[in-house]
Protein backbone atom coordinates (compact mmCIF):
# COMPACT_ATOMS: atom_id res chain seq x y z
CA UNK A 1 0.00 0.00 0.00
CA UNK A 2 1.23 3.71 -1.08
CA UNK A 3 2.29 5.39 2.03
CA UNK A 4 -0.19 8.57 2.45
CA UNK A 5 1.63 11.70 1.42
CA UNK A 6 1.88 13.93 5.32
CA UNK A 7 -0.21 17.22 5.03
CA UNK A 8 0.07 20.16 7.37
CA UNK A 9 -3.10 18.76 8.44
CA UNK A 10 -2.38 15.47 10.09
CA UNK A 11 0.08 18.06 12.49
CA UNK A 12 -2.25 21.21 13.58
CA UNK A 13 -3.43 21.97 16.72
CA UNK A 14 -5.50 23.90 18.52
CA UNK A 15 -3.32 26.73 20.49
CA UNK A 16 -4.81 28.74 23.18
CA UNK A 17 -2.56 31.80 24.71
CA UNK A 18 -2.90 34.60 26.69
CA UNK A 19 -7.01 35.18 25.97
CA UNK A 20 -5.83 34.69 21.71
CA UNK A 21 -6.34 31.27 19.86
CA UNK A 22 -4.64 29.90 16.88
CA UNK A 23 -2.93 27.07 15.76
CA UNK A 24 0.10 25.35 16.28
CA UNK A 25 2.12 22.58 14.33
CA UNK A 26 3.68 19.78 15.68
CA UNK A 27 5.95 17.30 14.51
CA UNK A 28 7.25 14.47 16.21
CA UNK A 29 10.93 13.44 16.66
CA UNK A 30 12.11 10.95 14.19
CA UNK A 31 13.95 7.81 15.77
CA UNK A 32 16.88 8.19 17.50
CA UNK A 33 16.78 12.08 17.65
CA UNK A 34 15.73 14.31 20.65
CA UNK A 35 16.54 17.49 19.40
CA UNK A 36 13.93 19.87 20.34
CA UNK A 37 12.80 22.82 17.00
CA UNK A 38 10.61 25.67 17.62
CA UNK A 39 10.30 27.35 14.61
CA UNK A 40 8.92 30.81 13.93
CA UNK A 41 7.73 31.48 10.62
CA UNK A 42 8.32 35.22 8.83
CA UNK A 43 6.04 38.27 7.78
CA UNK A 44 2.30 37.44 5.84
CA UNK A 45 2.69 33.67 6.25
CA UNK A 46 1.06 30.49 7.78
CA UNK A 47 1.76 27.26 9.39
CA UNK A 48 1.01 25.74 5.64
CA UNK A 49 2.98 28.36 3.79
CA UNK A 50 6.24 26.47 5.90
CA UNK A 51 5.11 23.12 6.48
CA UNK A 52 7.35 22.01 3.54
CA UNK A 53 10.46 23.85 5.90
CA UNK A 54 9.11 22.08 9.12
CA UNK A 55 9.39 18.66 6.90
CA UNK A 56 13.08 18.85 6.26
CA UNK A 57 13.75 20.61 9.96
CA UNK A 58 11.58 17.01 11.31
CA UNK A 59 14.50 14.72 10.17
CA UNK A 60 17.02 16.42 12.93
CA UNK A 61 14.44 16.63 15.83
CA UNK A 62 10.72 17.17 16.85
CA UNK A 63 9.53 20.53 15.67
CA UNK A 64 7.05 23.28 17.12
CA UNK A 65 5.60 25.81 15.06
CA UNK A 66 3.28 28.25 16.52
CA UNK A 67 1.37 31.28 15.25
CA UNK A 68 2.05 34.48 16.26
CA UNK A 69 -0.62 36.83 17.46
CA UNK A 70 -2.71 38.11 13.93
CA UNK A 71 -0.85 35.85 12.05
CA UNK A 72 -1.82 32.04 10.16
CA UNK A 73 -5.46 33.16 10.97
CA UNK A 74 -4.55 33.76 15.04
CA UNK A 75 -6.45 36.11 16.92
CA UNK A 76 -4.61 39.72 17.25
CA UNK A 77 -3.14 41.64 20.32
CA UNK A 78 -5.95 44.08 19.20
CA UNK A 79 -8.49 41.82 20.59
CA UNK A 80 -6.88 41.86 24.12
CA UNK A 81 -6.42 46.01 23.93
CA UNK A 82 -2.80 45.39 23.21
CA UNK A 83 -0.72 46.68 19.80
CA UNK A 84 1.21 44.41 17.94
CA UNK A 85 4.46 45.47 18.85
CA UNK A 86 7.93 43.42 18.94
CA UNK A 87 8.07 43.41 22.71
CA UNK A 88 4.45 42.16 22.97
CA UNK A 89 5.03 39.71 20.75
CA UNK A 90 8.49 38.67 22.22
CA UNK A 91 7.11 38.49 25.23
CA UNK A 92 3.89 36.56 24.20
CA UNK A 93 6.39 34.14 22.54
CA UNK A 94 8.42 34.17 25.52
CA UNK A 95 5.10 32.65 27.60
CA UNK A 96 5.24 30.08 24.84
CA UNK A 97 8.73 28.69 25.29
CA UNK A 98 8.34 28.74 29.41
CA UNK A 99 5.65 26.62 28.77
CA UNK A 100 6.55 24.32 26.21
CA UNK A 101 10.14 23.26 27.49
CA UNK A 102 10.52 23.73 31.03
CA UNK A 103 12.54 21.73 31.44
CA UNK A 104 14.00 20.92 28.45
CA UNK A 105 16.56 23.06 26.14
CA UNK A 106 15.88 24.11 22.42
CA UNK A 107 16.93 24.94 19.12
CA UNK A 108 15.62 28.34 17.93
CA UNK A 109 15.33 28.98 14.21
CA UNK A 110 13.50 32.13 12.75
CA UNK A 111 12.70 32.79 9.29
CA UNK A 112 13.14 36.87 8.19
CA UNK A 113 10.61 38.76 10.84
CA UNK A 114 10.22 35.23 13.09
CA UNK A 115 13.82 35.85 13.88
CA UNK A 116 14.06 39.69 15.05
CA UNK A 117 11.00 38.15 17.21
CA UNK A 118 13.32 35.53 18.87
CA UNK A 119 16.36 38.03 19.28
CA UNK A 120 13.91 40.55 21.28
CA UNK A 121 12.85 37.80 22.96
CA UNK A 122 15.98 36.39 23.94
CA UNK A 123 16.83 40.07 24.86
CA UNK A 124 14.28 40.86 26.83
CA UNK A 125 14.15 37.71 28.96
CA UNK A 126 18.42 36.38 29.40
CA UNK A 127 17.34 33.94 31.80
CA UNK A 128 15.61 31.89 28.40
CA UNK A 129 19.22 32.03 27.00
CA UNK A 130 20.60 29.18 29.09
CA UNK A 131 17.93 27.04 27.54
CA UNK A 132 18.87 27.32 23.81
CA UNK A 133 21.22 24.91 22.39
CA UNK A 134 21.80 26.44 18.91
CA UNK A 135 20.61 29.32 17.23
CA UNK A 136 19.69 29.93 13.50
CA UNK A 137 18.57 32.45 11.44
CA UNK A 138 17.17 32.04 7.85
CA UNK A 139 17.29 35.38 6.32
CA UNK A 140 16.75 37.05 9.29
CA UNK A 141 17.71 40.80 10.23
CA UNK A 142 18.33 43.20 12.90
CA UNK A 143 18.23 46.94 11.67
CA UNK A 144 15.94 48.80 9.34
CA UNK A 145 19.10 50.02 7.60
CA UNK A 146 19.23 46.49 6.40
CA UNK A 147 16.65 47.33 3.93
CA UNK A 148 17.83 47.24 0.06
CA UNK A 149 14.94 50.08 -0.26
CA UNK A 150 15.32 53.06 -2.02
CA UNK A 151 14.39 56.32 0.08
CA UNK A 152 11.16 56.56 -1.95
CA UNK A 153 9.84 53.04 -1.22
CA UNK A 154 11.01 52.87 2.15
CA UNK A 155 8.48 56.33 3.10
CA UNK A 156 5.75 55.06 0.95
CA UNK A 157 5.74 51.75 2.51
CA UNK A 158 5.90 53.69 5.84
CA UNK A 159 3.55 56.01 5.54
CA UNK A 160 1.44 53.96 3.54
CA UNK A 161 1.17 51.59 6.28
CA UNK A 162 0.99 53.86 9.32
CA UNK A 163 -2.28 55.01 7.28
CA UNK A 164 -3.95 51.61 6.89
CA UNK A 165 -3.17 50.26 10.35
CA UNK A 166 -5.85 52.53 11.27
CA UNK A 167 -9.33 51.02 12.37
CA UNK A 168 -10.98 52.53 9.57
CA UNK A 169 -8.67 52.38 7.11
CA UNK A 170 -7.65 48.61 7.42
CA UNK A 171 -11.24 47.55 7.62
CA UNK A 172 -11.51 49.34 3.94
CA UNK A 173 -7.96 47.84 2.35
CA UNK A 174 -9.56 44.14 3.98
CA UNK A 175 -12.80 44.42 2.30
CA UNK A 176 -12.21 46.13 -0.75
CA UNK A 177 -8.08 46.45 -1.50
CA UNK A 178 -8.13 42.44 -0.50
CA UNK A 179 -11.09 41.51 -1.96
CA UNK A 180 -10.32 38.19 -3.47
CA UNK A 181 -11.38 39.44 -7.07
CA UNK A 182 -9.45 42.17 -6.73
CA UNK A 183 -6.03 40.71 -5.65
CA UNK A 184 -6.28 38.47 -8.39
CA UNK A 185 -6.79 41.50 -10.84
CA UNK A 186 -4.02 43.78 -9.30
CA UNK A 187 -1.42 41.87 -7.05
CA UNK A 188 0.07 40.03 -10.09
CA UNK A 189 1.09 43.69 -10.67
CA UNK A 190 2.75 45.02 -8.25
CA UNK A 191 6.81 45.56 -7.25
CA UNK A 192 6.60 42.47 -4.56
CA UNK A 193 4.56 40.11 -6.33
CA UNK A 194 6.46 40.44 -9.89
CA UNK A 195 9.91 39.09 -7.78
CA UNK A 196 7.56 35.89 -6.67
CA UNK A 197 6.07 35.24 -10.20
CA UNK A 198 9.17 35.73 -11.99
CA UNK A 199 10.03 32.57 -13.95
CA UNK A 200 7.24 30.83 -12.88
CA UNK A 201 4.79 29.11 -16.05
CA UNK A 202 0.93 30.27 -15.78
CA UNK A 203 0.10 27.38 -14.15
CA UNK A 204 2.28 27.99 -11.23
CA UNK A 205 1.46 31.71 -11.36
CA UNK A 206 -2.24 30.59 -11.11
CA UNK A 207 -1.35 28.01 -7.90
CA UNK A 208 0.85 30.81 -6.41
CA UNK A 209 -1.85 33.58 -6.34
CA UNK A 210 -4.56 31.37 -4.47
CA UNK A 211 -2.00 30.64 -1.92
CA UNK A 212 -1.24 34.57 -2.08
CA UNK A 213 -5.22 35.62 -1.60
CA UNK A 214 -5.45 33.04 0.95
CA UNK A 215 -2.90 34.48 3.14
CA UNK A 216 -3.61 37.91 2.47
CA UNK A 217 -7.24 36.89 3.84
CA UNK A 218 -6.19 34.90 6.72
CA UNK A 219 -3.51 37.86 8.18
CA UNK A 220 -5.08 40.57 10.34
CA UNK A 221 -4.24 43.50 8.24
CA UNK A 222 -3.85 46.26 11.07
CA UNK A 223 -1.32 43.35 12.41
CA UNK A 224 0.12 43.17 8.92
CA UNK A 225 0.48 47.01 8.60
CA UNK A 226 1.65 47.77 11.93
CA UNK A 227 4.19 45.14 12.15
CA UNK A 228 5.29 46.69 8.68
CA UNK A 229 6.51 49.67 10.63
CA UNK A 230 7.58 48.51 13.49
CA UNK A 231 10.14 46.77 10.91
CA UNK A 232 10.89 50.15 9.58
CA UNK A 233 11.81 51.74 12.12
CA UNK A 234 13.51 48.27 13.57
CA UNK A 235 16.98 48.71 16.03
CA UNK A 236 17.66 44.60 17.81
CA UNK A 237 21.28 46.32 18.12
CA UNK A 238 20.72 47.57 22.16
CA UNK A 239 21.59 44.91 23.40
CA UNK A 240 23.32 41.91 22.93
CA UNK A 241 22.65 38.11 23.09
CA UNK A 242 25.81 35.84 24.65
CA UNK A 243 24.88 32.85 21.91
CA UNK A 244 26.56 32.51 18.59
CA UNK A 245 24.55 32.73 15.73
CA UNK A 246 24.02 30.66 12.49
CA UNK A 247 22.97 32.29 9.99
CA UNK A 248 21.52 31.48 6.29
CA UNK A 249 21.34 34.34 3.56
CA UNK A 250 19.88 33.87 0.32
CA UNK A 251 22.58 35.31 -2.47
CA UNK A 252 19.96 37.08 -4.19
CA UNK A 253 17.57 38.50 -1.54
CA UNK A 254 15.99 41.39 -3.16
CA UNK A 255 14.88 43.00 0.29
CA UNK A 256 17.77 43.27 2.17
CA UNK A 257 21.69 43.59 2.20
CA UNK A 258 24.00 40.60 3.73
CA UNK A 259 26.72 42.88 4.16
CA UNK A 260 25.08 45.48 6.48
CA UNK A 261 23.21 42.66 8.15
CA UNK A 262 26.45 41.07 9.31
CA UNK A 263 27.46 44.33 10.60
CA UNK A 264 24.60 44.57 12.80
CA UNK A 265 24.66 40.34 13.47
CA UNK A 266 27.96 40.64 14.78
CA UNK A 267 27.23 43.48 17.35
CA UNK A 268 24.07 41.35 19.18
CA UNK A 269 25.63 38.01 18.80
CA UNK A 270 28.43 36.29 20.53
CA UNK A 271 29.84 35.04 16.98
CA UNK A 272 28.49 34.95 13.63
CA UNK A 273 28.42 32.88 11.35
CA UNK A 274 27.18 32.86 7.26
CA UNK A 275 26.27 30.49 5.14
CA UNK A 276 24.96 31.51 1.81
CA UNK A 277 22.20 29.42 -0.53
CA UNK A 278 21.59 29.91 -4.32
CA UNK A 279 18.70 31.53 -4.26
CA UNK A 280 17.26 34.89 -6.26
CA UNK A 281 14.59 36.19 -4.13
CA UNK A 282 14.54 36.52 0.02
CA UNK A 283 12.31 34.03 0.27
CA UNK A 284 9.44 31.84 -2.03
CA UNK A 285 5.65 32.23 -1.43
CA UNK A 286 5.30 28.55 0.19
CA UNK A 287 7.20 25.44 0.67
CA UNK A 288 5.04 22.49 0.47
CA UNK A 289 6.78 19.74 0.46
CA UNK A 290 10.21 18.83 1.84
CA UNK A 291 12.06 19.17 -1.80
CA UNK A 292 11.32 22.90 -2.16
CA UNK A 293 12.57 23.63 1.55
CA UNK A 294 16.12 21.69 1.33
CA UNK A 295 17.58 24.31 -1.09
CA UNK A 296 17.08 26.47 2.25
CA UNK A 297 18.79 24.54 4.74
CA UNK A 298 22.92 24.17 3.27
CA UNK A 299 24.89 21.39 4.37
CA UNK A 300 26.76 22.69 6.98
CA UNK A 301 23.82 23.56 8.90
CA UNK A 302 22.43 20.09 8.15
CA UNK A 303 25.46 18.57 9.89
CA UNK A 304 25.01 20.98 12.75
CA UNK A 305 21.76 20.01 13.48
CA UNK A 306 22.12 16.33 13.00
CA UNK A 307 24.50 16.59 15.71
CA UNK A 308 22.80 14.97 19.05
Amino acid sequence: MTKPVPTPADYIETLNMNGMQGRMLRMPPPKNHKREILFIYGHHSSLERWFGFAQVLNRYGAVTMPDLPGFGGMESFYKIGKKPTIDNMADYLAAFVKMRYKNRRVTLVGMSFGFVVLTRMLQRCPDLVKKVDLLVSVVGFAHHDDFLFSKQRFYTYYFGTRFFALPGTSNFFREVCLHPAVLRAVYGKTHNAKQKFADLTLEQRADMMDIEVDLWRNNDVRTYMFTTIEMLRLDNCQKQVDLPLYHVATKGDHFFNNAVIEQHMRIIFKDFISMAVAMTKHAPTVMASAKDAAPFIPPKLRKILAEK
